[in-house]
């Protein structure tokens, strides 16, 4: 066998193991020749996602929730588990036979069989010794959901092939009734990657602010985090070089990282090796706490969807990496269409710094969008708003990142007949939507609803909720005509006179993939 052959099949090898997504098999003889030059549009065969630990609160109650939505062209074969970090198993044993796959699916489907199985499910979080799936799905189309109790909580790492891999979605909701972030904190699971920015994190005395890194693989991971205040970097101690063990999560205090206290402060999150999954839990002691999801990239025009419409403060807090300043131009795309805010129609941020601006009642009773441009484009920013709801006193925050737009599809699960907004947004077209409520976590019939969105508007649309609903439902968004599209999903329950909530931005879920046509072609072999 000559080097070209090496290099060939060494290359080949290779991109399979970088891809992932989208499995290598051989090509039908009959193709061979055939040449149409158009990429087909598939489901993606394997996905990845990533849940933090929830909560270090003894008086937490969690719930976690996992759904696939039915997709067209996807295999008729595959799983779907969630697993304890620390407990997660080898690739190889995730492909386990149906026989098996079908017994665990009944451990943790959500179903409503015994009562042994339902306090199963309750306790599955717990008893992960075995490497018991906290939640494993059944089919999709169907959620399953699993609770656990107080602060023994995990995080979890999971992983998805063949029909459950397009659009796989899981989410964790937590409630707090008393102590620093008493509230609703929710956070959707999401896909390792290298590089993060949380803008609107904060170091202040009355914020308790953590920074979690979960590492999915058997490799250690090396992070960097850097922090920026109000006048630019701010010097950390222990911000470089931070290890991730295999397979395991890791908790940062930030206020560990630097002795500079500031309200407001941009995150960024760099890896060094190997790779993680982030976020940011903001708790206040004063007025609740929530999960600060990764803002979408630094861009020069950013969109921050569903700021509910009785919010009593809204805070902008944004930053630009490099020397630039910009002018940011601020405009609410509200139900009527796109509106300047009085006193705030542009932003200056100098580069490298972090700049917050309180914005009041932005919304007035309306849904509301913010949309942020810099001249031309030319400057990329990354940009949060922390949302206040209720009166002085009795107050709980969210927040809202810079989000990726609803390209084809996207899901937000751990939804309820009551206390479910979903907004929507189209700040550059017009657009069509459609969107689908699946069947509960212990029954219901699906029900869709389509849905017209004027350009420039955002629209709490009355989403579909399942007949016959038990237990929770997912919400899947999904863009027929238009655009480009941005959502989000609110959650919102009142304890105690507090007005507990929870935003979550629905980012495409990037469940189908442009796969090139290709046909043999041996004579590269010979050259």
């Amino acid at each position: 066998m000559n080097r070209t052959t090496l290099s060939l099949i060494a290359g080949a090898t290779a991109l399979a193991a970088v891809t992932g997504f989208a499995a290598v098999s051989a090509p039908d003889p009959e193709a061979a020749g055939q040449r149409t030059g158009a990429a087909a549009t598939l489901p993606v065969e394997r996905t990845g996602l990533l849940c933090p630990r929830p909560s270090t609160s003894d008086l937490a109650e969690t719930t976690y929730t996992s759904f696939t939505p039915v997709t067209e062209g996807a295999d008729d074969k595959g799983t779907a588990v969630l697993r304890s970090a620390a407990q997660q198993s080898a690739p190889d044993e995730d492909a386990s036979g149906d026989e098996e796959s079908e017994k665990d699916g009944e451990d943790a489907s959500g179903d409503e069989e015994t009562e042994k199985d339902e306090k199963g499910d309750k306790d599955a979080a717990k008893d992960d010794k075995g490497g018991k799936p906290v939640l494993q799905l059944k089919e999709p189309g169907k959620p399953v959901a699993a609770e656990a109790d107080g602060a023994d909580a995990p995080a979890l790492v999971g992983t998805a092939d063949g029909r459950f891999a397009s659009g796989w979605t899981a989410q964790q909701t937590t409630e707090v009734t008393a102590g620093t972030g008493r509230g609703l904190q929710g956070v959707a699971c999401s896909a390792a990657d290298t590089q993060f920015w949380f803008p609107g994190a904060s170091t202040a005395d009355s914020r308790t602010d953590y920074i979690h890194l979960t590492n999915p693989d058997d490799s250690a991971a090396v992070v960097d985090i850097e922090l920026y205040g109000k006048d630019g970097e701010l010097e950390t101690t222990v911000g470089e070089g931070i290890t991730v063990k295999p397979r395991s999560a890791e908790p940062v205090l930030l206020s560990t990282l630097t002795a500079e206290k500031q309200t407001d402060v941009t995150v960024h999150v760099v890896v060094r090796s190997g790779r993680v999954g982030a976020a940011v839990q903001a708790l206040d002691d004063e007025t609740g706490g929530d999960w600060l999801p990764a803002s979408a990239d630094p861009s020069g025009r950013l969109v921050l969807p569903g700021i509910p419409k009785d919010a009593k403060a809204v805070r902008l807090v944004a930053f630009t990496p490099g020397d630039a300043d910009v002018d940011l131009k601020v405009r609410l795309a509200a139900p009527s269409g796109l509106i300047t805010p009085a006193g705030n129609e542009t932003l200056h941020l100098k580069g490298g710094m972090t700049a917050a601006f309180d914005l009041g009642e932005l919304t007035r009773g309306e849904a509301g969008s913010l949309v942020l441009t810099a001249p031309d484009g030319s400057v990329p920013v990354v940009a949060a708003v922390r949302v206040l709801r209720g009166e002085e006193g009795k107050q709980e925050s969210a927040f809202i990142p810079a989000a990726r737009p609803v390209e084809t599809r996207a899901t937000a699960l751990d939804n309820t007949a009551k206390g479910t907004t979903l907004s929507v947004t189209a700040p550059e077209g017009g657009a069509e939507i459609e969107v689908t409520a699946s069947a509960g976590t212990k029954g219901g019939t699906p029900q869709t609803k389509t849905y017209s969105i004027k350009a420039g508007t955002t629209q709490d649309v009355e989403a579909p909720v399942p007949a016959g609903l038990k237990g929770s439902y997912a919400l899947t968004v999904e863009t027929r005509s238009g655009g480009p599209v941005y959502a989000s999903r609110t959650l919102a329950a009142t304890e105690g006179g507090v007005p507990y909530f929870t935003v979550q931005p629905l980012p495409d879920d990037r469940g189908v993939v442009a796969v090139p046509d290709a046909s043999e072609d041996l004579s590269v072999l010979q050259r």
